[in-house]
Order: structure tokens, then sequence, then C-alpha cells
């Protein structure tokens, strides 16, 4: 067996297994990168880096947080939490939202992905004396999202 043939069959066994190991992630999994939170208090939106989430990269992801009537929040407590729900870890960096960049606009720093697969990114709210959670999802595929 010539050695590429080798190093693609065994790449197909290696993600078969982790597939079999981990699953997919929920096919009904809500991978939009706006909406509300959890108890509508907030519109919440995440924009990640131009080049989009990749593996292996410190990135820096911005937040939009309005009212629910649009209004820009400006001087919220951001927390950040979140991981690999299938794996039962957590990213392998902290990011924390460090400062507001505009009114409503912050920044989230110290993203890192370090492997494909299904992440959580969850946010607690504080702001004007209410606060609020919210959840967003990210599935990265090894292959189109390596640089």
């Amino acid at each position: 067996m010539r050695r590429s043939t080798l190093i693609a069959t065994l790449a197909a066994v290696a993600s078969a297994a982790y597939l079999s190991a981990c699953g997919s992630p929920p096919k009904d999994l809500d991978l939009s990168l706006q909406h509300a939170s959890t108890q509508g208090l907030f519109v919440v939106g995440m924009t990640p880096p131009a080049e989009g989430p990749v593996i292996d990269r410190i990135q820096t992801w911005q937040l939009r947080l309005t009212a629910a009537d649009g209004t820009p929040v400006s001087q919220a407590r951001i927390l950040f939490s979140g991981g690999m729900p299938q794996h039962g870890h957590g990213f392998p960096t902290q990011p924390r939202v460090t400062r507001e960049l505009s009114p409503g606009v912050y920044a989230l720093e110290g993203v890192k992905f370090s492997m494909s697969g299904w992440w959580d990114m969850r946010l607690g709210i504080q702001a004007g004396g209410r606060a609020d959670t919210a959840v967003f999802n990210v599935v990265l595929d090894d292959g189109r999202n390596r640089r």
C-alpha cells in the first residue's frame, strides 16, 4: 500500500472513531450569531473576526448588546464561559470581555478553539440592574476552519 493511501485510510478511520466517540452536534443546534438573551432582556450579537472562527489561533470577537428595543447597552459587565459540551472541557484560553469599543459594542479577547467540533460560548450579562444570559453555538470543521 502506498504511503499516501495509508495516511488517507488512517485519517478516515480516525475521523470515524472521533464521530462515534464524540458524536455529531445535535441536528437542531441553533448556530445563529444574534438572538435574544435567555429571558429576553437583551438582544446579543457575536461577530467573529473577518477570517471567521479558526482552530489554533487566538482571536478577538465583537459582542453587540442592545435592549429589546434596539437601544445600545453601555457599561455592561459581561462574563464569558463555555467549551465543548460533548467533550466536557472548556476553552484552552480564558476569553474575556476587555472593553467597550463603542456604545453597546464590546471586545471579547482571547478566544481560541483548539479542535474541530461543537463549541458553546456562554455570556453572563449584567447591565442597568438587570441580569441575563446568552448562549451561542459554533461548529468548527477541521478541514474548513484550520488556518
